[in-house]
């Protein structure tokens, strides 16, 4: 049924000219903006879309990843341009000084967009 439809994400924020500067500037992604919604261009081809929600709750989940070739040198740059990389002390998951938590599965940093919801960077095995 859905075979040949392109899907795409989607997720809300409090503040679309805060999203749009985050996710364009600091993240450097191909952003584009239309009646009040951002877009956001992935490599391969795929999108998600941000629309705007006044009682916006964030995601208590990662809502995306970006696989990353170098793990240590993206946290470090993402550090640089003001990304806080969430502190993850629970039993299941412990994250070292920069952030990145090791040995299960591939290597992953979490941290949050201006509206709180989840993104990582993580280097797929």
């Amino acid at each position: 049924m859905f075979k040949a439809t392109k899907a795409f994400s989607s997720f809300s924020v409090q503040d679309i000219p805060k999203a749009k500067q985050f996710y364009g500037q600091t993240l450097g992604l191909e952003v584009s903006e239309a009646n009040g919604l951002l877009t956001l261009q992935l490599a391969g081809g795929g999108t998600v879309m941000i629309y705007p929600k006044s009682n916006h709750a964030p995601a208590s989940f990662t809502v995306l990843n970006f696989p990353v070739g170098d793990l240590e040198e993206t946290v470090n740059e993402l550090t640089k341009r003001g990304v806080v990389f969430e502190r993850y002390d629970m039993p299941e998951i412990k994250v070292d000084q920069k952030g990145i938590h090791r040995g299960q599965g591939p290597d992953i940093a979490w941290f949050k967009d201006p509206a709180g919801n989840i993104l990582s960077v993580l280097k797929p095995d």
